[in-house]
């Protein structure tokens, strides 16, 4: 199963520079890695990142980061992934840019 992270395109640079990241300013303080499925990303867009341009989808597949990631009750009581280690370089399968339209981010097809 994909799970995608928004990243704004510094801290997708800074991950690209360092190899890993500890994540947004939101996830250091929560102490993981808040990610989206793919039908709670436009959401997750719309709530966090409103109005921001410049921002940058990660897709990563979740199987493939073990027991670091956990399904944890959050927003309407839905499960989203959280990852409880640094974001590498190496999870992330493909990253895309998440343009502003019209005051409404636009993510790419085939997200699922």
């Amino acid at each position: 199963m994909m799970i995608y992270k928004i990243f704004r395109a510094e801290e997708w640079a800074a991950l690209e520079r360092d190899g890993e990241t500890a994540g947004a300013p939101v996830d250091v303080a929560d102490g993981f890695v808040h990610f989206s499925t793919a039908g709670q990303a436009a959401e997750t867009a719309a709530k966090h990142f409103a109005g921001e341009d410049n921002l940058v989808l990660l897709a990563l597949e979740a199987g493939s980061l073990g027991a670091a990631l956990k399904w944890e009750l959050s927003r309407g009581g839905a499960l989203f992934p959280h990852l409880y280690r640094k974001l590498r370089l190496e999870d992330v399968l493909w990253s895309k840019p998440l343009p502003l339209r019209d005051g409404v981010h636009v993510f790419p097809g085939n997200m699922a």
